[in-house]
């Protein structure tokens, strides 16, 4: 088993489409999103007699708390048709971290994996001595997910009412939906966006960082601004991203100037529809919250379960500390949680 840097574009794509269908985060694009907004990466292969058995994009994260390699939704890793086992497999990777981390001068190694979350998938991490990071996530770990392999009248069927009336009614309102990723949708959302924050008190992202999303995944027809204007002005969007078998709705915002005008619904029963066409069989609206009607995300997670589908639960992200920074690290991530009522 041996892990070299891997810098051909189609060999790490063929890997990820073949094994991990439902992440955008280990592919290419996002690779270079990461790279063009100022990180560090790597992409790591394993192989086993020149034959890629595992892949993991590495980024390492500087922030003010101190830096950490992250791995997202990693590492991928293919099940059958290899001597190794999934956990020989991780030992090596594993152990290579741990060094890279320390040449690094990195204060801990930091993994959201794509695990399913299982006593069986805690134990191999904790068999290495992880344990659970402080911080709520990195990135979604309760998600919501529609199967749109089903006729569209019978996904219509499973949603829930309001929803299927609310659809209806933004049509018969005269909204118009825009797909593009012409730069002067990406403003309109970002006006709208900044308003959202405000609403709903989250820490937003920068301008440059979505347009350096959007412009790392867009010569590949991977990614579009979904746009609802009505009576000539824009107030709504969301940013879908379509990668293997899954479209994502990774961004969205609203004008609360125009709250009774349901366009939301629209834009993502047209988003629906689309990756119906790119042949995609899961709908992915990402991160919702269970339980917590104070938590930020709890209009919006009632909003997308609206839409029907079904739950799943990602392992918690996962931390292996490389030295004392760890600890400040720590103790800021937990304050910053208790503190957003997480």
């Amino acid at each position: 088993m041996q892990i070299q840097e891997i810098d051909n574009k189609s060999m790490w794509e063929s890997f990820i489409q073949e094994n991990a269908k439902s992440t955008f985060l280990q592919s290419w694009n996002w690779g270079e999103f990461n790279k063009n907004t100022g990180e560090k990466i790597w992409r790591l292969g394993i192989f086993d007699n020149k034959k890629i058995i595992a892949v993991a994009l590495i980024i390492k994260v500087n922030a003010k708390r101190g830096s950490f390699l992250f791995v997202p939704h990693g590492p991928i890793i293919k099940v059958f048709g290899t001597q190794y086992s999934v956990f020989s497999i991780l030992n090596e990777l594993f152990n290579y971290l741990k060094d890279l981390g320390k040449k690094e001068k990195s204060g801990f190694l930091r993994i959201s994996s794509i695990f399913e979350n299982t006593v069986e998938s805690l134990k191999i991490f904790k068999s290495y001595g992880f344990k659970n990071a402080p911080i709520h996530m990195m990135h979604p770990e309760t998600t919501w997910l529609l199967d749109i392999t089903k006729p569209e009248d019978e996904i219509l069927k499973d949603m829930r009412k309001t929803h299927r009336n609310l659809i209806r009614r933004a049509v018969k309102d005269g909204v118009e939906i825009i797909q593009s990723t012409d730069e002067k949708y990406l403003k309109a959302f970002y006006s709208i966006y900044m308003e959202t924050v405000q609403r709903h008190k989250f820490v937003p992202f920068s301008y440059n960082y979505i347009k350096s999303e959007i412009d790392a995944f867009k010569n590949d027809d991977q990614i579009s601004i979904f746009s609802a204007k009505y009576n000539g002005k824009i107030i709504s969007s969301a940013i879908i991203l379509f990668y293997g078998n899954q479209a994502f709705y990774h961004h969205g915002a609203s004008s609360s100037e125009y709250n009774k005008i349901p366009s939301s619904y629209l834009i993502l029963w047209e988003a629906i529809k689309e990756a119906r066409k790119r042949n995609r069989e899961i709908f992915n609206f990402y991160g919702i919250v269970e339980n917590k009607p104070k938590h930020p995300w709890a209009g919006l997670s009632k909003f997308k379960k609206g839409f029907g589908g079904y739950q799943k639960e990602l392992l918690h992200c996962q931390d292996f500390p490389l030295n004392k920074k760890y600890m400040a690290a720590w103790i800021v991530e937990t304050v910053r949680k208790i503190k957003r009522g997480y």
